[in-house]
Formats: C-alpha cells, sequence, structure tokens
C-alpha cells in the first residue's frame, strides 16, 4: 500500500493535491528554515527537503507506518525573486506594501521546490526538483496596494500576493506553470511518480 503524506498546512497544496485524484494525509513540519544556499532556486529545493526529512523522520521514529507500507513524503517551499531579492512571507503591512510595492508594473519570478521522500522495503529514495514561473503584473497604485492589504489576504503568502484569490486582478500575464505560482507544481509531481510507478 502507497501512503502519501504531505508535509504542509497549506490549504493550496491540499486543494491541488486533491484537484488530481491524491488521497494523502497531512503531517507539517515545524522544525526551523535554515538557509545555507544563495539562489532562489537552491533555496526552495533545500527548504524542500528540510521539510521532507523531518517529517519522514517521525513518521520512522513514531511508527507512524507499517512495515510493507510504501511511504511518499512530499516537502515544498515557494518563494519569490525580483532581481536577486528574494521574499518569502510578509512579516507585517509594512513589509507587504514594501514587497508589492517593488513587484507592481513588473515582472519577477516565482520558484517552489520540491521533495519527495519515499519509504519503502527497499530503503529510502530522495528526488528533489524546483519549477520557476516568471509573473508580469500590472501597474497598481499604493491606495489599491493598501486596500488588497487590508483583506488580509497576501499576510501568509510568498511575495505577499494569492494569485488564485483577489490579486487575480493585477496579474497581467504568466509564462510557466500557473500552479506553481499558488504553491504546488503539481503536474510535475504527479509525472515524476508516475515514472516512479507510485500513482
Amino acid at each position: 500500500m502507497i501512503k502519501y503524506i504531505l508535509a504542509s498546512n497549506s490549504p493550496r497544496r491540499r486543494e491541488l493535491l486533491e484537484q488530481v485524484g491524491l488521497k494523502f494525509e497531512v503531517l507539517a513540519s515545524h522544525g526551523e528554515e535554515i538557509i545555507t544556499k544563495q539562489f532562489p532556486h537552491e533555496i526552495v529545493e533545500e527548504l524542500s527537503l528540510q521539510k521532507a526529512t523531518e517529517v519522514s523522520q517521525k513518521c520512522l521514529q513514531g511508527g507512524l507506518m507499517d512495515k510493507n507500507d510504501t511511504a511518499v513524503i512530499i516537502g515544498a517551499d515557494t518563494i519569490v525573486a525580483y532581481n536577486g531579492t528574494i521574499m518569502g512571507k510578509p512579516q507585517d503591512e509594512d513589509d507587504a506594501v514594501r514587497m508589492l510595492m517593488l513587484l507592481q508594473g513588473k515582472t519577477h519570478q516565482v520558484y517552489t521546490g520540491v521533495t519527495l521522500i519515499i519509504n519503502s522495503s527497499e530503503g529510502e529514495k530522495i528526488i528533489t526538483f524546483h519549477e520557476q514561473t516568471s509573473v508580469s503584473l500590472y501597474p497598481i497604485s499604493r491606495e489599491r496596494i493598501d486596500a488588497y492589504i487590508a483583506t488580509g489576504e497576501p499576510m501568509d503568502k510568498a511575495g505577499s500576493y494569492a494569485i488564485q484569490g483577489r490579486f487575480a486582478a493585477y496579474v497581467k500575464g504568466i509564462d510557466g506553470d500557473y500552479n506553481n505560482v499558488v504553491g504546488l507544481p503539481v503536474a510535475r509531481l504527479m509525472n515524476e511518480l508516475f515514472a516512479l510507478k507510485l500513482a
């Protein structure tokens, strides 16, 4: 039996996995995120590996796996980057204003790193990859940015916006995987599982 475990509490990631019909459990990681890398694609891969590793160890140590099961742990991390400036979740409303003022009217990149840790009777296998999507925004006035932040929507989102929410009003176009911007490149994830005969 294959058990899929999502190492994230993100409702967006849960919805994307549900959308493609994957049955999974949620066991979120809570460890401190330690960044040692410099480039955005390396950072998201590093953080996704940390999250998946933490949850994999919990499963193995906590007896949450039957020895005959194959467990697929899915860790993911998303960041926004513009001209070398990396943007995670905003610390407060002023931080959200700073990010959105920087991004408005320009094109930036969204990176999501994904790590799959497969634990089975054959041992452990780790696969880590990332996807990059470019997002172009219309110009946004400070007044509209303040109104958007007042909704509370951007406060737990990388780059201070949700492309699938009210911020859709300002997205001029994207180049790449839309779901990657939401928080999980679910088609790439599923194709990795198909290749491994795990889905």
